[in-house]
C-alpha cells in the first residue's frame, strides 16, 4: 500500500445525486482521488465489493482508473465494473442487489451535458441499491473536509473493454457485461411476448427510441430491436458518446428536439428518450406530449395489466412534492397510501425497502418502481408500451392522446409545467427565496390574487416515516383554496451558477382539452408577479418549459 499526502478540498459536498463539477475541478491535482478516498473511508471498504460503472462521459475512464487504485489501496475485495465504463443508473441497482455488493460508484452527471469543458460527476449507491442518504453523505463530507492522506495501490491500467476476470494481490477485478441482467430483470417485469404479438400484428405502428449518444442505447438495441423484432431504424442516437456528441443529454421538449422533430414529421405514434444514464424518460406521440406528472398516474392506474404488479401486488404509491397531484387522484381511487417527499429518489427508497411503497415518480421525467432503487427510464417506456399493447387490444388503433384522455375523463386533469431559469445569479435566487420564505404566517395568506385565494404559503418539511428524519427547505409552496398551486424550488444540480425552477398546477373536471400553457397562464402571471424573480434575478423567461 502506497499513503500519499494531501490537501482537503472544501468544496466536495455531495448533492442529492451525488458531487457534480465540471471535468476542470475534477482534474486538479488529487480532486478525485481526495473524493473517492472519502467514499471509501465512509463505508468500512476493507472486504467490500463495489459495482463501478457509469454513463461513458469525459473523463470515466481515468476515474474508473484511479477508483480500482485506491480501492486495491484500501483493501476492497471485489470490483465490478461495466464494460467500457458504461452501466446505466437503473442497471447499476439491478447489479448492487442482485450481487448483494456493499454498494456502487457511480460516475454520471445524469442529464448534464458532458466533454472536457462540462460536468462529470460520482456517486456513492448504498447496499439497497439506492443513492446514498444524508447521513452517508454527510459523513463522506466530513471526511473530505479534513482529509490529509489516500491509499492507494500501483496496479497497471485496466483495459476495460474485455469482459472477464483479473486478480491483484487481495483485489479481483471483473469486467462486466452491463446489460444482461438489466434486461432479464425486464422480462421478469413486463409480458414481452404481448408487446411483440402487438408489433407484429401492427406493423404500421411507428415506435422511436432516441437515446441521445448517451447510456440506454445499447440497452434499446438489445431491447426493442433484439428482443422485440423492431427494426434498428426504431433507435437514433444509439452510440454513446463522451459529450453526447454535443448534446444535452436531458429527455425534454427542448434537449429532444430531433426526436420531437422526427415524431410530427413522420407521424410516429409512439416517441420515447431517455437521459444521459439512463434514468430519465420522455413518452411523446405526433401532437402528445405525455407530462411526467401524468405519466406515472396512469402507469399507477393501469399496473394490474403488468405481470410484476400482479404477482407482488401495489403496496403504496408516491411522488415528490413539486409533481402534480395526479398520482394522488390514482391512489385515493383505488384506496391506496400516497407519500408527498422531497425531490431526491433517496426518499423513495426507504419507503420501498419498508415495502410502503410500489410505484412513484418525480416530475423532472424520473418514473419507476420497487423493482430497482433508482428510477429508470426504460422500465418507463415499456410500462408505456404495456398500457397501448392492452388497450390496442380492446380497441384497435387506440394513441397515446386517447389514453391519456380516457385517464382524464376518470380522474380528472392536473394542467401542470415547470418553468426552468437556469444558471441564474445565484445570490439574487437566494435573496428571492428569503422573501418568498418571509410570507408564510403573514396576511399573505388569505388574500386574494385574481380568482385565488391562497390558503397555505409555507416551505415544504418531511418526516420520514420509516427513520423519523427531517428535511427542510424543500420548496416554496404557494397553495390555493381551488388546489392549484405554486411552488418554487432553487436548484443546485448545475455545476455553474444556480437554477429557478417554479411548478404551476391546475386541477379540473371538466375541460381537460386546453394546450397547458393557455390553462395556467394566468397562474404564471401570479407567480412572476408575487416573486418579483425579474427584480432579483433579471430574467423573465425561462431557459426550458416543460
Amino acid at each position: 500500500m502506497i499513503t500519499v499526502q494531501t490537501s482537503a478540498f472544501a468544496d466536495q459536498k455531495p448533492g442529492t445525486s451525488g458531487l457534480r463539477k465540471r471535468v476542470t475541478v475534477f482534474q486538479q491535482k488529487n480532486y478525485t482521488e481526495n473524493f473517492i478516498q472519502a467514499i471509501l473511508s465512509s463505508i468500512e471498504a476493507k472486504g467490500a465489493s463495489l459495482v463501478v460503472g457509469g454513463d461513458g462521459r469525459y473523463f470515466s475512464n481515468e476515474a474508473i482508473q484511479i477508483i480500482i487504485r485506491l480501492a486495491a489501496g484500501n483493501g476492497v475485495k471485489k470490483l465490478y465494473i461495466g464494460q467500457n465504463c458504461i452501466l446505466s443508473t437503473p442497471a447499476a441497482s439491478n447489479l448492487i442487489r442482485k450481487l448483494n455488493a456493499t454498494g456502487g460508484i457511480l460516475l454520471t452527471a445524469s442529464h448534464n451535458p458532458g466533454g472536457p469543458l462540462y460536468d462529470f460527476g460520482i456517486k456513492y449507491n448504498t447496499g439497497n441499491g439506492g443513492p446514498a442518504p444524508e447521513n452517508v453523505t454527510e459523513k463522506m463530507f466530513n471526511v473530505a473536509k479534513t482529509l490529509t492522506e489516500y491509499y492507494q495501490k500501483d496496479i497497471p491500467k485496466i483495459d476495460l473493454s474485455v469482459i472477464g476476470t483479473q486478480t491483484h494481490e487481495d483485489l479481483t477485478i471483473e469486467i462486466i457485461d452491463p446489460i444482461s441482467d438489466y434486461v432479464q430483470l425486464m422480462q421478469e417485469i413486463f409480458d414481452f411476448s404481448a408487446m411483440k404479438e402487438f408489433f407484429t400484428s401492427n406493423p404500421e405502428f411507428k415506435f422511436l427510441f432516441d437515446a441521445m449518444h448517451a447510456v440506454t442505447g445499447p440497452y434499446a438495441k438489445r431491447i426493442f430491436v433484439e428482443e422485440l423484432g423492431l427494426p434498428a431504424t426504431s433507435i437514433i442516437n444509439a452510440i454513446p458518446s463522451e459529450d453526447f456528441n454535443g448534446g444535452h443529454p436531458d429527455p425534454n421538449l427542448t434537449y429532444a428536439h430531433e426526436l420531437v422533430e422526427l415524431v410530427e414529421k413522420n407521424s410516429v405514434n409512439f416517441g420515447a428518450a431517455s437521459d444521459g444514464d439512463g434514468d430519465r424518460n420522455m413518452i411523446i406521440g405526433k401532437g402528445t406530449f405525455v407530462n411526467p406528472s401524468d405519466s406515472v398516474a396512469i402507469i399507477a392506474a393501469n399496473a394490474d395489466i403488468i405481470p410484476y404488479f400482479k404477482k407482488h401486488g401495489i403496496h403504496g404509491l408516491a411522488r415528490s412534492m413539486p409533481t402534480s397531484a395526479a398520482i394522488d387522484r390514482v391512489a385515493h381511487k383505488k384506496g391506496l397510501q400516497v407519500y408527498e417527499v422531497p425531490t431526491g429518489w433517496k426518499f423513495f427508497g426507504n419507503l420501498m425497502d419498508a415495502n410502503k411503497l410500489s410505484i412513484c415518480g418525480e416530475e423532472s421525467f424520473g418514473t419507476g418502481s420497487n423493482h430497482v432503487r433508482e428510477k429508470d427510464g426504460i422500465w418507463a417506456v415499456l410500462a408505456w408500451l404495456s398500457i397501448v399493447a392492452h388497450e390496442n387490444k380492446k380497441k384497435a388503433g387506440t394513441t397515446l392522446q386517447d389514453i391519456l384522455d380516457k385517464h382524464y375523463a376518470e380522474y380528472g386533469r392536473n394542467y401542470f409545467s415547470r418553468y426552468d431559469f437556469e444558471e441564474v445569479d445565484g445570490f439574487g435566487a437566494q435573496k428571492m427565496m428569503e422573501m418568498l420564505r418571509s410570507l408564510s404566517g403573514t396576511s399573505f395568506v388569505g388574500s386574494v390574487i385574481g380568482e385565488y385565494t391562497v390558503s397555505l404559503c409555507d416551505d415544504f418539511s418531511y418526516t420520514d416515516p420509516i427513520d423519523q428524519s427531517v428535511s427542510t427547505k424543500q420548496g416554496l409552496r404557494i397553495i390555493f383554496s381551488d388546489g392549484s398551486r405554486i411552488v418554487f424550488r432553487l436548484s443546485g444540480t448545475g455545476s455553474q451558477g444556480a437554477t429557478v425552477r417554479l411548478y404551476v398546477e391546475k386541477y379540473t373536471v371538466d375541460d381537460y382539452s386546453q394546450p397547458t400553457q393557455e390553462a395556467i397562464q394566468d397562474l404564471i402571471a401570479i407567480a412572476l408577479q408575487v416573486s418579483r424573480l425579474k427584480e432579483f434575478t433579471g430574467r423573465e423567461t425561462p431557459t426550458v418549459i416543460t
